[in-house]
């Protein structure tokens, strides 16, 4: 076979006419050169490789398809569009979820044991014997899923597009009983991977990624911590020590040890309550300064019923209360100190104060939370 084309674009397009046509050979012989042309790529080969990789992966065949879909999310690492890209891939995704939640269920049905770690290579005889081939793939394949979708999911875009349309209903009501302004009410977003939407996307695939790590012991901590970014949602935070209130708005923080230091910036660093302001470097690699700085706690998050929220924790964890999600600041109960940075060193984070709570407003919330005491959790 004489490759139309040298290079990256021209594996591409070689293995693309080789998927639609369904000759196994020669989308054999492109898919090797797919991945020893990447590294040398241009920028235009990547830009137009990536979606066009991505619309044909559901025609690939099991076992190279997570491959190819790593490259797709690495596509989209260098410049590819991400939404463009993400129906194949997200699609893919819930293939190899779907699949590894039948594993276990075969697995546990014909003896159980200790799951098997996946290799390089493809699951073996007796594996497959066991739970059939399509679930062994899935389960066999799932980190190189979680590597491609955590790549697209880097992108608000494509996070909003796993929710679809938000259900905006009743949402003024509900934000004025809460003590919200209009305006807070209006850019409220449902999260579905929180607020028990179980038709939308986010939802089920974290409804089976949770059955796999139920099954198998294992957590795909990485994919479950990106599915639960939230974008565009409110945040009341009360500050117990000085016994104020603030309306706050978070997008694209990864893990809650980003979210404290964003706080410690908007409420210490801007001159509403006393403590240690984390430094502009510190806050910097937070939203989207690459890199990491080290830093110190500044407070202790509580949740309304006075359990702790830990900074290992994600935003997501923080309960809602009156459609609204509500956070307790405590003085610190011990120092810690940590690298400041991003969970995803791709996802801008941000975190802006709205205003301030007046003090009526901030009061009936505090009404809603239980006394200082021990924390639980």
């Amino acid at each position: 076979m004489i490759f139309s084309k040298a290079g990256f674009g021209g594996a591409v397009a070689d293995f693309e006419a080789a998927v639609v046509a369904q000759d196994a050979k020669r989308s054999g012989k492109a898919f090797i050169r797919l991945q020893e042309t990447f590294g040398r790529a241009k920028e235009t080969e990547l830009f137009a490789g990536g979606p066009r990789l991505a619309a044909v992966l559901e025609q690939v065949p099991p076992s190279p398809r997570a491959v190819v879909a790593v490259l797709v999310g690495a596509c989209v690492e260098r410049g590819a569009d991400a939404e463009r890209c993400a129906p194949g891939v997200l699609a893919g995704l819930r293939a190899a979820l779907e699949g590894a939640v039948a594993f276990g269920e075969a697995w546990a049905a014909t003896g159980g044991g200790a799951f098997p770690v996946p290799d390089d290579g493809e699951p073996g005889e007796e594996i497959v014997e066991r739970t059939g081939f399509e679930a062994a793939v899935g389960w066999w394949t799932l980190s190189q899923w979680e590597m491609a979708a955590v790549a697209l999911l880097n992108h608000r875009a494509v996070r909003a597009g796993l929710d679809g349309e938000a259900v905006r209903a009743g949402l003024d009501e509900e934000a004025a009983g809460a003590g919200l302004d209009e305006r807070a009410a209006g850019a409220r977003l449902d999260d579905a991977t929180v607020r028990g939407q179980a038709g939308s996307g986010r939802g089920e695939l974290l409804r089976l990624l949770t059955a796999v790590a139920q099954a198998s012991g294992q957590e795909l901590r990485c994919l479950s911590y990106a599915l639960q970014v939230l974008d565009d949602e409110p945040l009341v935070v009360l500050h117990r020590p000085s016994a104020t209130g603030y309306l706050l708005r978070l997008s694209g923080i990864g893990d809650n040890f980003q979210l404290h230091t964003l706080l410690a910036d908007a409420l210490i660093g801007g001159g509403h309550v006393a403590g240690r302001a984390p430094s502009p470097q510190e806050v910097a690699v937070c939203r989207e300064t690459p890199g990491q700085v080290e830093t110190a706690g500044s407070f202790e998050l509580v949740a309304p019923d006075g359990g702790r929220l830990w900074n290992e924790g994600t935003p997501a964890d923080i309960p809602v209360v009156d459609g609204v999600r509500l956070l307790v600041l405590d003085e610190p109960s011990y120092a810690r100190s940590w690298p400041a940075g991003r969970f995803f060193p791709g996802m801008r984070g941000d975190l802006i104060l709205e205003r301030a709570l007046e003090p009526e407003e901030t009061e009936r919330w505090f009404a809603r939370v239980s006394p200082a005491g021990e924390l639980t959790g």
